[in-house]
């Protein structure tokens, strides 16, 4: 399942979901927006759910990671932080996917 927050309610949603996946991004971003719709065929899954937040609007959300910068990608577990990754690149975000599905 692919959620985009609509309000800065990340902690709510890692308590009710086991393995989740989350893209921290900006509408500035150019980079956040190309890998946007790439996350949201990875929620395609039912066994993970992957998370679009703006971290411009939402900064007690973006808080949970510690992100510094845009686009971050972060795997929760059980709602507990397991990694934070900063990348561009697509092939990294499926890593990434890959390595919260394998929990």
């Amino acid at each position: 399942m692919f959620i985009e927050l609509q309000e800065d309610n990340l902690q709510q949603l890692l308590n009710e979901n086991p393995k989740v996946l989350v893209q921290f991004g900006a509408s500035w971003c150019g980079t956040c927006r190309l890998l946007k719709p790439k996350v949201r065929r990875l929620g395609e899954s039912e066994n993970v759910l992957c998370i679009y937040v703006d971290a411009e609007k939402y900064s007690e959300s973006r808080k949970l990671a510690s992100v510094t910068n845009l686009p971050t990608f972060a795997i929760y577990h059980n709602g507990i932080l397991v990694k934070v990754m900063f990348t561009a690149k697509e092939e990294h975000v499926k890593e990434v996917y890959d390595e919260i599905t394998n929990l």
